[in-house]
């Protein structure tokens, strides 16, 4: 009942993690795409390296949730110590899909887009791309995913995420996981609900 507060939009969503209330309005997006009954495992896939700053994103957002006090279905994979990267993603995501039934993934991922763009965060349906912006040919990742755009794309992809601004990509991370944390608490709200309430 609680989560048809927030209409499910059919566009992608976009918000600048500067803007007011950015990891608020985050959270009430990303909550609105989640399957709330049947206590499916959700299951965030946080992908990137630590060895490039644009790139670290995903285990940046894995890390500040290990942090976090989320619901007990929602799982992270992909940190700072234990990174899931285009080396070892196929290996990472069979582990992974051995672990849960019925899951629902969430990928996570730093994205290069336009200039005007750079700063924002998107949730969009489907499966996150990795390392399409540097011309890798990997799995796809998530029934949903979520993308920090760090920098510029279009030309010397590798080196613009090498360097990248941490300044950017940490703001992102801290946005991003702040939702992911607040979506967690409507979540928990919404399962807290008698089961003749929820509809």
């Amino acid at each position: 009942m609680f989560k048809h507060l927030f209409s499910k939009s059919n566009r992608d969503f976009r918000i600048y993690w500067n803007e007011r209330l950015a990891s608020t309005k985050f959270a009430h997006e990303l909550y609105c795409h989640l399957p709330i009954h049947g206590n499916r495992p959700i299951v965030f896939i946080c992908i990137g390296t630590d060895r490039s700053t644009g790139d670290s994103l995903g285990p940046l957002v894995g890390s500040l949730l290990q942090k976090k006090s989320l619901p007990a279905n929602f799982h992270i994979h992909g940190t700072l110590e234990d990174p899931i990267h285009a080396v070892n993603l196929e290996e990472k995501l069979l582990e992974i899909e051995k672990k849960y039934l019925n899951p629902f993934y969430i990928g996570i991922d730093a994205c290069l887009g336009q200039s005007q763009s750079v700063g924002s965060i998107q949730i969009k349906e489907g499966p996150v791309r990795p390392g399409a912006g540097v011309q890798k040919q990997l799995p796809p990742v998530g029934d949903i995913h979520i993308t920090g755009i760090v920098n510029v794309g279009g030309f010397m992809e590798f080196f613009v995420l090498q360097n990248t601004r941490l300044h950017l990509v940490m703001n992102l991370a801290e946005c991003i996981s702040e939702g992911i944390y607040k979506a967690g608490l409507l979540y928990e709200r919404e399962q807290e609900r008698p089961l003749e309430l929820n509809g």
